[in-house]
C-alpha cells in the first residue's frame, strides 16, 4: 500500500500526486493529513518553509471539498502574488482527475476583472493574497458565506507585512461555524493571538522546535569588514562554481546596487524588489527559475513566496532586521529534504546578532574563512577540468569538423594542448587573483578591484529620465561614451520619469561635469549637478521652510511649515514635513508618499516603511507607530 492511501488519501488524489512523484509523505503530512481527512477541527501547524506544507493541506482540500457545487467553499489566504500562483498550480495538479475542480488565484497586479469571471464560473477554491481579496469583497466580487475551510499559509509573514487588519476583515466574511488551519515557520506573539481569535481549541503541530530552521541547512558567518563585504560576496560566489543562490539585502537600493556590480563583473545575476512592475519581477523569476541566472539579489519583502527548487546557498548580505527573518531566509534552500548552506557576510560588530539568532532558531553558526586566491583558482580549475572530462560528445555533429581541428592541433603534443585549452579558459582567474588580498578581518582585508569601496564613489543627479525615451541601460550607455569613461563607468543607474541619479568614482566627476557642458539632448539642456545623497526631486532642508534642489538623502522631503521642524530620514523618495508647531518623523527606505506624514496633532507620529507609498496614524497616545501595509 502506498504510504499516502495509508493516510487515507483517496484513489483519484493519489492517482495524481503519484504522477507528480510523491512516494514518502514529509513529517509535517504524516503529522497533519489523518487529522484533517478525518475531522472536521482547527489545526496549528509549524514547519519550515520548503517542507511540504502546501500538500499537507492541499490534499486534504481535494477531497473534501464538493467540487459537483459551484460554491466557494475553501480560502487560502497566502502573503504574496509569487506564493499564490505556487499554491494555486499545485492545487491545480492534485485536483487533475476530479472532475469540475476550479481553482482561482486571486492576487494584484493582474485584471481584476478577469478574475472576477473566473470566480463566477464557480470557484470552489480560491488562493488569495489578503490585499485583493479585500479589494475583491468590497467589490462585492465574492462571496464567503460558504466557506467551510480558510488555510492561513505562511501566516507570521502576513502580519510581518502589515496584513492583520486585512485578515480580520476577510475572517469577519466567512461562517463562524469553519474549518481554520493555520501554517506558520515561527510562532511570534501575533500568530498565537490570531490562533485564540479565530480558533476553537485547535490542536498543534510542530515539525521541529518553534522558529526552528530546517534540520538539513548549514548555518556559517564569515567575518570581514564593512568595505570588503562585495568582494566577500564575489569570493564566496566563485568558489562555489555551481552555485545557485538568493542574496538578501535589506533595501531596494542595495538590491539593485548589488545585482548592477555583479553583472558588471560578469556574473549571471539579477534583482528582484518592490520598485520592479510586475512584468519585470515575472521576467526575473523566469529567468532564475530556468536556472539562466545564477544568483538572485532580492529584498525580503520581494522574495517572500519564491518557491524553486535546488537552491544551494541562501547569503545574508545583510543581516535581517527581525532576527526571526533569518528563518524565512534560509527555508529558501534545503526544500524537499535536500541539504543548502545558509552564509551570513557580517562585521566584526555583528557576532552579537550571529548569537541572537542562534538562540532563535535553535542551531549553531559554524565560524567559516574567505578562501584566499590560491583556493578559488584551485577549485574553478578542478571544476573545468572535470566538467570537460565529463562532457557528452555529440559525435554526429563535430566529427565534420575533426579533421580540419586535427590538422590545426598538429604540432601540439597532448600535455601542451591540455594547458593551452585550460589557460583559455582559466587566465581571468589567474589573472584576477593574482595577488588577491585576505578579505577575513583578521587578514585586514585591503582594497581590490571590485567598485563596492562607496566612499570613493559620487552620486549626481542628471536631467534626463524616461520621458527622454532612456531607460537604464540607455542610459548607462549614454553617459559612458559621452564622458568617455571606462571600466566601470556609471553605476547604480537610477532612472525616474523627467531626471535620473547614477554613480561614478570620485575621480571621474569633474569629467563627466566637462563632458556635459553644452550638451543638448533632443534641444534639451543635460544638466548634471552633484547629489546630496541620491534622494528626492526636491528635498526638504528640514528647518525653516527653505528647499533645495536635487538633495533628499539628508534633507527629508519638502520642509515643515512655518519656523519648526521636520525630520526625515530616507535614501530614497520625500518624506513630507511636520504641520503646525509640533514635530513630525518620517523615515523610509525607499519610494514617494511621506514615510510617516506629520500628525497634525500636538503629539508624535512615527511611520516606518520598507517600499513605496506611506499611511499616517493619528493615535491619542504620546507616541503612535504604525508599518507600513502592503
Amino acid at each position: 500500500m502506498n504510504k499516502f492511501e495509508s493516510l487515507g488519501v483517496n484513489s483519484l488524489v493519489l492517482k495524481a500526486i503519484s504522477e507528480l512523484g510523491f512516494e514518502t509523505p514529509t513529517p509535517i503530512q504524516e503529522k497533519v493529513l489523518p487529522e484533517l481527512l478525518n475531522g472536521h477541527r482547527d489545526l496549528v501547524a509549524l514547519a519550515q518553509t520548503g517542507t511540504g506544507k502546501t500538500a499537507a493541506f492541499g490534499l486534504p482540500l481535494a477531497q473534501l471539498v464538493n467540487f459537483n457545487s459551484k460554491e466557494t467553499q475553501a480560502l487560502i489566504l497566502c502573503p504574496t502574488r509569487e506564493l499564490c500562483m505556487q499554491i494555486t498550480r499545485d492545487l491545480k495538479s492534485y485536483t487533475k482527475f476530479l472532475q469540475g475542480a476550479n481553482i482561482v488565484a486571486i492576487y494584484g497586479g493582474a485584471s481584476i476583472e478577469t478574475q472576477t469571471r473566473e470566480i463566477r464560473k464557480g470557484a470552489q477554491i480560491i488562493v488569495a493574497t489578503p490585499g485583493r481579496m479585500v479589494d475583491m469583497i468590497d467589490r462585492k466580487r465574492v462571496q464567503l458565506g460558504k466557506v467551510s475551510y480558510v488555510v492561513l499559509d505562511e501566516a507570521d509573514e502576513m502580519l510581518n507585512m502589515g496584513f492583520q487588519e486585512d485578515l480580520t476583515t476577510i475572517l469577519s466574511q466567512t461562517p463562524g461555524e469553519k474549518s481554520t488551519w493555520l501554517f506558520s515557520a515561527t510562532m511570534p506573539n501575533e500568530v498565537s493571538r490570531i490562533a485564540k481569535k479565530y480558533m476553537e481549541n485547535p490542536f498543534e503541530i510542530t515539525v521541529g522546535n518553534k522558529n526552528q530552521g530546517a534540520e538539513n541547512i548549514e548555518h556559517l558567518y564569515y567575518v570581514v569588514h564593512a568595505r570588503d563585504k562585495y568582494k566577500a560576496l564575489k569570493r564566496i560566489a566563485d568558489f562555489n562554481p555551481e552555485i545557485f543562490a538568493i542574496v538578501f539585502c535589506r533595501t531596494k537600493m542595495e538590491t539593485q546596487e548589488v545585482a548592477d556590480w555583479l553583472i558588471r563583473d560578469g556574473y549571471n545575476a539579477d534583482a528582484l524588489h518592490g520598485d520592479l512592475s510586475q512584468a519585470q519581477r515575472d521576467h526575473v523569476m523566469k529567468r532564475y527559475r530556468s536556472r539562466a541566472l545564477q544568483m538572485l539579489v532580492a529584498t525580503d519583502v520581494a522574495a517572500r513566496g519564491i518557491d524553486v527548487d535546488d537552491v544551494t546557498h541562501v547569503i545574508n548580505y545583510n543581516l535581517p532586521d527581525e532576527a526571526e527573518n533569518y528563518t524565512h531566509r534560509s527555508g529558501r534552500t534545503a526544500r524537499a529534504g535536500k541539504s543548502g548552506v545558509s552564509i551570513a557576510i557580517i562585521n566584526t560588530k555583528e557576532i552579537g546578532k550571529i548569537r541572537m539568532i542562534e538562540r532563535i532558531i535553535g542551531k549553531k553558526f559554524s565560524k567559516a574563512t574567505i578562501p584566499v586566491g590560491f583556493d578559488v583558482c584551485e577549485k574553478q580549475l578542478f571544476h573545468l577540468v572535470n566538467k570537460v572530462h565529463n562532457i557528452e560528445v555529440n559525435e554526429q555533429e563535430i566529427s565534420k569538423y575533426l579533421p580540419k581541428i586535427y590538422e590545426e592541433l598538429k604540432d601540439l603534443s597532448k600535455e601542451e594542448l591540455i594547458k593551452r585549452f585550460i589557460s583559455e579558459e582559466f587566465n581571468r582567474f589567474l589573472s584576477y587573483y593574482k595577488n588577491a588580498p585576505d578579505l577575513n578581518a583578521e587578514g585586514g582585508g585591503h582594497q581590490e578591484h571590485g567598485g563596492a569601496n562607496r566612499g570613493n564613489i559620487q552620486r549626481l543627479f542628471i536631467s534626463l529620465g524616461r520621458l527622454d525615451g532612456l531607460f537604464e541601460e540607455e542610459l548607462r550607455t549614454y553617459i559612458n561614451e559621452k564622458a568617455g569613461l571606462g571600466q566601470p563607468g556609471a553605476t547604480m543607474v537610477d532612472v525616474k520619469n523627467s531626471f535620473s541619479f547614477f554613480s561614478v568614482d570620485q575621480k571621474e566627476v569633474e569629467k563627466v561635469q566637462a563632458a556635459f557642458q553644452n550638451e543638448l539632448y533632443n534641444d534639451r539642456p543635460v544638466k548634471i549637478e552633484l547629489s546630496s545623497g541620491g534622494g528626492g526631486f526636491r528635498g526638504g532642508e528640514g528647518r525653516f521652510g527653505k528647499k533645495f534642489k536635487y538633495g533628499g538623502g539628508g534633507g527629508g522631503g519638502y520642509a515643515g511649515k512655518k519656523k519648526f521642524k521636520s525630520y526625515g530620514n530616507k535614501e530614497e523618495g520625500g518624506g513630507n514635513g511636520g504641520r503646525n508647531k509640533y514635530k513630525s518623523y518620517g523615515k523610509q527606505e525607499e519610494g514617494g508618499g511621506g514615510g510617516g506624514n506629520g500628525d497634525r496633532n500636538k503629539y508624535k507620529s512615527f511611520g516606518q516603511q520598507d517600499d513605496s507609498g506611506g499611511r499616517k496614524d493619528r493615535f491619542k497616545k504620546e507616541r503612535g507607530f504604525n508599518k507600513k501595509r502592503r
